[in-house]
């Protein structure tokens, strides 16, 4: 799939550290312009990190005011860290994409029941990235 604003292609750096063992960290600006962070489980799916989240949610609610987004991920064993910047597709989850999300970073296990949680999958289509150490 090709994104009109597509800048950037994720750096091996970037997959290396979304591979192994991390922390993701997503930031977004609410409705008064004020940073919001949220812990999440990516994955990368050619030149883009996806992850899953509800609506309704504060961070979804953001991401659609304000598409454009932060995402810090630090690995757990080394000083590297690589910080993606761009924008967001969201589209429904019609795959069952959280699950896949879930027994990643869960041990294979299954997500708990949620009847009313409408789940949506968010693209991060990178504009900028930094790496640390710098390649």
């Amino acid at each position: 799939m090709v994104y009109p604003f597509m800048r950037t292609q994720l750096e091996t750096l970037a997959r290396e550290l979304i591979d192994g063992p991390h922390s993701a960290i997503l930031s977004t600006s609410d409705d008064e312009g004020r940073p919001q962070s949220s812990v999440i489980f990516v994955l990368y799916e050619d030149d883009t990190v996806v992850f899953s989240t509800i609506e309704g949610r504060m961070k979804t609610r953001n991401m659609k005011r304000n598409p454009w987004v932060s995402l810090l991920v630090l690995s757990k064993t080394s000083s590297q860290y690589v910080n993606i910047r761009g924008k967001v597709d969201i589209t429904e989850d019609r795959e069952k994409f959280h699950d896949q999300v879930y027994g990643r970073y869960m041990d294979g296990a299954t997500p708990p029941p949620e009847p009313e949680a409408e789940r949506l999958i968010v693209r991060i289509i990178p504009d900028r990235i930094y790496a640390f150490p710098p390649v």
